[in-house]
């Protein structure tokens, strides 16, 4: 199969999924917990200011995500479930870039 032939079948298989019909179609969920944002932070010792630089989002929005105005979605929570785990990975990434 040329790499148009494989490109056309894949956009295809996208544009029947977007249409309701599943055949063929893997579709992969993936569920993380949602996490207490603050506790999160916490546990870094980071400040508010530190912890959002650390992990590449504006100061207004860990805010947003600390009072519970917003939640974080996709990548974010994600990173942030990931720290719950390992407070020190973002930390000990940086420190070896």
């Amino acid at each position: 199969m040329s790499a148009f032939e494989s490109v056309s079948r894949g956009l295809q298989e996208a544009l029947d999924f977007a249409n309701g019909e599943l055949a063929g179609a893997k579709v992969h969920e993936v569920s993380v917990a949602k996490v207490d944002v603050a506790e999160v932070r916490q546990k870094t010792g980071l400040s508010q200011a530190e912890f959002a630089k650390s992990i590449g989002v504006a100061k207004g929005t860990l805010l947003n995500w600390e009072h519970g105005r917003r939640q974080p979605t996709g990548p974010a929570q994600v990173l942030l479930a990931l720290i719950a785990r390992q407070p020190s990975v973002v930390q000990d990434l940086l420190r070896g870039a």
